[in-house]
């Protein structure tokens, strides 16, 4: 059975309402990402960090994942896929894809922050005093802010070097060290780039083999796997 491996970034999930940090009215307008997503906007101000991805849980309750989303889980009728994202939502799983690397962490996770190991399920807010029952320690977003090591990143990159096909979705493939996967792939393996803005960073532009599809996730994720099967 064939290898496909799938590099989603947040396009991905915008056409079902997730915002992203880079368009007008994104994620990030209203906050300075140092004071939210990073370990020393943590130690100056965890309150306020717990308020941010208390919002963002809360905003993933009201989506729900788009055919862009629902098509992948077709693909694995004739396919292996493993779907590595740079997204910290949980659509992927809710549509139905059996096997996803979360590069970036997981909203609906949390873990303790003496012991990164002890990591929970989460849906309701996090607050100052919510502890980890082994360690007792404060529960923080299981999530990969800057300047914090990417811990799945090896075998995201094992899974690249393995796959057949890989195909980039809605991703500007400009965010290290996630950008930089597709150099682990085989010289012959085939690559589609899915974006309708698709931006070629340096490890693309070596790639003889790449087809590139500028379309959005909803139209262009269908169309390609109903080709594929």
């Amino acid at each position: 059975m064939e290898k496909i491996v799938v590099l989603t970034g947040a396009g991905m999930s915008a056409e079902s309402g997730i915002k992203t940090f880079r368009d007008h009215n994104g994620l990030w307008e209203n906050y300075d990402v140092t004071e939210v997503a990073s370990p020393e906007g943590w130690k100056k101000n965890p309150g306020l960090v717990l308020h941010f991805y208390n919002q963002r849980r809360k905003q993933l309750n009201e989506v729900k994942p788009n055919a862009g989303h629902i098509a992948l889980v077709d693909l694995e009728k004739k396919y292996q896929v493993t779907i590595i994202t740079q997204n910290v939502d949980d659509l992927h799983e809710r549509a139905g894809s059996s096997n996803v690397i979360h590069l970036h962490g997981e909203l609906r996770k949390v873990r303790s922050v003496t012991q990164p190991h002890l990591i929970y399920d989460w849906v309701d807010d996090l607050i100052l005093g919510d502890t980890c029952p082994v360690s007792q320690s404060q529960l923080r977003p299981h999530i990969v802010w800057f300047g914090e090591p990417v811990p799945l990143i090896e075998a995201a990159a094992k899974e690249v070097n393995q796959a057949d096909h890989i195909v980039i979705i809605g991703t500007s493939m400009s965010v290290y060290p996630a950008a930089g996967l597709v150099s682990f792939a085989q010289e012959a393996v085939r690559i589609t780039y899915i974006d309708p803005r698709p931006s070629l960073n340096y490890e693309l532009e070596q790639l003889s083999n790449l087809k590139v599809v500028s379309e959005t996730a909803s139209v262009g994720v269908p169309e390609w796997v109903n080709n594929m099967l």
